[in-house]
Formats: C-alpha cells, structure tokens, sequence
C-alpha cells in the first residue's frame, strides 16, 4: 500500500493515476473536499500533514510514501501558512515514517530550495544554500523542509529527494504554475528576457515512481525538462490557444512599479496580486539548470519534448474550461 500526501494537487493527483495505472494499491491524503477520481485501488483520506494523530492513521498498513503536499505562494500573507505546511508538515511526515518503518519516501521538493542562483552558473545538485534577501519565503520554506527529511535519513530513512523546476500540467489555473497557461489565453502583453527551467508533470510522476522503486536513497534530483525564456514559453503558450503572444518588454524599472502598484490593487481588493516583489524579481533572471544527473542514474529515462507537452495540455485545460 502506497501513501500519497497532498493528493488532490497537481503533482499529487497525476501521481495517484499513474500508480493506479500500475495496478498499485494507493491512499491519497487530501485536506478539504475530496476529488472526484473513483478506483477499487484507490483510498481518499481526509487528513491534515499538520496533525500528527491523522498521519498516524493514514500511514497504518502503509509500505511506501510519496510527500506532494505543499503550499506554493509568493503571497506576503501566506508566510505563515507555508511555514507551517511545508516545514512543520514535512516534518510530521518523516517523524510518522520512521515510527512507521516505512521502506522508502520519495519527498517533492524544488529548485527553489537549491538556495541563491549565480546568472553564469549552471545550477546542479550540489548548489550550497547561502541566506540572502533575495531568496523567497517560498524557497527558505523548502529548504527547511529538506532539512527535515535529511535528519530523517541520518535517523536511517530510505529516501530520495526530487527538486523539479517550474512543473507544468493541467492543475488548477487560478492557483500554482498552471496559472501561467490562464496568463497566456487572457494574452497579458507583458514579457521579460528572464530564463528558467521547466518540467513537465507526466516526466516529475515518472521519475519518482523510477526513483522509488530503485534502490537509490540518500540523494536529490533535479528534474528539468528544457532552459526557456519567459518570453518563448509564454508565446508557445499563447500560440498554441490561437490567442496573441506578449509583445510588451519589461524592463527592470517597470517591474518594480508593477509590483508595487499589484501590492496596493492587491490590499485595496483583497485578491492575490499577479505580480509580487519576489516574482518580479525572478521573471528578470537568467537561470539554467542541469538535469544530467538524473539522465545519468536512470538511462531508460527521458524528458517529453516541450511543444508535446504544451499541446497536450493546452488540450486538457481546453476540454476542462470548456474554452
């Protein structure tokens, strides 16, 4: 029997079908209602990461455990929530593994717990976390919460760690890294000449599941399917809805008055603002990551094509939206 937490989200919920799939036996935490998939093998649970007594049920009879819950927000308001979810949460989840002896965890962390990236280096795995104020909440949040599964694995805990860059998938696109595809289809006109990685949430599901039924532990994985910039990925994007592609440059200057002015929109509506200072700032870096590692490990692995995974999805979302 597999533990999945944080089973209703984007990279939770595509995990539980592919595992269904397989013809895995799964239990899929979630925390408010329930999705709607239906399978003989598969348990919804209700259940909070935050409350030790739930993940002590949850995790009965349970031999393997993917952790997917997280909270992903740049929201200023949000900091405490994701210090909460994706520290003290994480830490529950391998506190309740080792009292379980479960045989192995697979943790979804990210790219953002790497630390401070260096324009002119290519980021690998063994990028050293240094504080900075550039570093997000986000990201500090992650990082302390890797901090808490390698205590689990010097307590004894098999355990992978996977650090995917921007995970792309038909999820929900008013909230996490689907929203870039609603971003596109209303054709915001803004772009930036940042670059970033970007992964595709079929090869993050895949490269787990390989992950844990190797017999690999102790280590993390960068998952990147291909270096793009912002302005490239968005137009393939906007491209494939038949909607226009962003033709207006940012430049620094104007993305700090951006943000602001989203700040005050933001407080004034009470709506999350499109643009906070920690994305603004991140949309204006040029950042490569290196995915070899993973390659490397698992040679019969390979990363979908990008204009493949954008059509597929920009297809999902379509028939979901009724667009």
């Amino acid at each position: 029997m597999i533990l999945v937490t944080g089973g209703s989200g984007l990279v939770g919920s595509h995990l539980i079908s592919y595992l269904l799939n397989q013809g895995k036996s799964v239990r899929a935490l979630y925390h408010n209602q329930p999705p709607s998939l239906i399978h003989n093998n598969l348990e919804w649970f209700k259940g909070d990461i935050l409350d030790v007594i739930d993940l002590d049920s949850a995790i009965e009879g349970i031999t393997h455990v993917y952790h997917c819950a997280a909270i992903v927000s740049f929201h200023p308001k949000e900091k405490q929530q994701l210090f909460q979810t994706n520290i003290d949460g994480t830490a529950n989840v391998v506190n309740a593994c080792i009292d379980a002896g479960i045989e192995k965890l697979v943790y979804v962390s990210s790219v953002a717990a790497l630390g401070r990236f260096i324009e002119a280096e290519t980021v690998t795995e063994t990028m050293k976390w240094t504080e900075n104020e550039e570093i997000s909440a986000y990201g500090k949040t992650k990082f302390l919460a890797e901090m808490e599964v390698w205590r689990g694995i010097g307590e004894g805990l098999n355990t992978v760690i996977v650090n995917p860059t921007i995970i792309l998938g038909a999820g929900d696109w008013d909230k996490g890294s689907t929203g870039i595809f609603k971003t596109a289809y209303n054709e915001f006109p803004w772009y930036t000449n940042g670059t970033t990685g970007f992964v595709d949430v079929v090869d993050v599901v895949k490269a787990m599941v390989m992950l844990m039924e190797s017999k690999i532990s102790g280590q993390r994985f960068i998952l990147n399917g291909v270096n793009i910039s912002y302005k490239d990925i968005f137009t393939k994007i906007a491209l494939n809805f038949g909607k226009k592609p962003p033709h207006k440059k940012v430049s620094k200057a104007l993305a700090e008055i951006i943000w602001r002015v989203e700040a005050v929109k933001g407080f004034i509506t009470g709506k999350k603002p499109l643009l906070t200072k920690e994305t603004a700032f991140t949309a204006q870096k040029k950042v490569n990551y290196n995915n070899q590692k993973l390659l490397t490990t698992l040679p019969n692995f390979l990363y979908n094509p990008l204009d493949k995974t954008l059509d597929r999805i920009c297809k999902e979302i379509k028939e979901k939206y009724a667009l």
